[in-house]
């Protein structure tokens, strides 16, 4: 049997989570589905802070996948070096702008099944696009999602789309963004992959982790 919280009880975490966060919401910068499309392109296995120092001059020179398909694939790696993993990087963008521009009149598509046919553009990225520039619900499972939802018992899974699975099935449909960026918020600021900081934690009511790794 799986050791997840109730229904009930997952929705008072998120009630405290909301009164803890506020504020949370997207941390990368852009003001566009194509702009957010590429910073989180860059931002696999990149913090979103080194992503938005890189995007802050690179949004001001390409504005358009008709801009990015100008360059080189090591033309544009030298632009996004910062973020790591460039030249894959380099190529799946370039690879991306010349699909949005063939097959979707150069705008970002707005459900899951075109985005993910795009070059670097997975389950995760599809739907952070897909709830922060469509407003679309949904939950994308990042490192921060995943850790967090099976440590505190909101999901109980191996791998990232079964607990995707879990918070899209415990968690009310509205609430699936808020969700997520609650989430991250929780895992950046206090409950953090090595050492969790479980003595300011709002949740520890209600945490399988901390009932059985701190509380004993």
């Amino acid at each position: 049997m799986k050791k997840m919280l109730s229904k009930k009880e997952i929705k008072i975490v998120l009630e405290k989570l909301m009164e803890r966060f506020p504020d949370a919401k997207a941390e990368l910068d852009f003001t566009n589905s194509f702009e957010l499309l590429i910073a989180t392109i860059l931002s696999a296995q990149c913090t979103d802070v080194q992503v938005n120092k890189t995007t802050s001059t690179l949004f001001k020179e390409l504005k358009t996948p008709e801009d990015y398909i100008k360059l080189s694939e090591e033309e544009l790696g030298t632009r996004i070096k910062s973020c790591g993993f460039y030249k894959t990087k380099s190529k799946n963008i370039l690879e991306t702008c010349k699909l949005l521009i063939e097959n979707h009149n150069s705008q970002v598509p707005d459900t899951m099944e075109k985005l993910t046919t795009l070059p670097g553009v997975g389950r995760k990225t599809a739907n952070v696009v897909l709830s922060n520039a469509f407003d679309t619900p949904a939950i994308a499972v990042d490192t921060h999602v995943f850790r967090v939802a099976n440590r505190i018992g909101l999901a109980n899974s191996a791998n990232v789309l079964d607990t995707e699975r879990d918070l899209m099935d415990n968690i009310e449909r509205e609430m699936w963004s808020k969700a997520h960026h609650l989430l991250i918020f929780h895992g950046r600021r206090i409950c953090k992959a090595r050492k969790p900081l479980c003595d300011i934690c709002p949740i520890t009511d209600y945490c399988f982790y901390y009932k059985k790794e701190v509380k004993q």
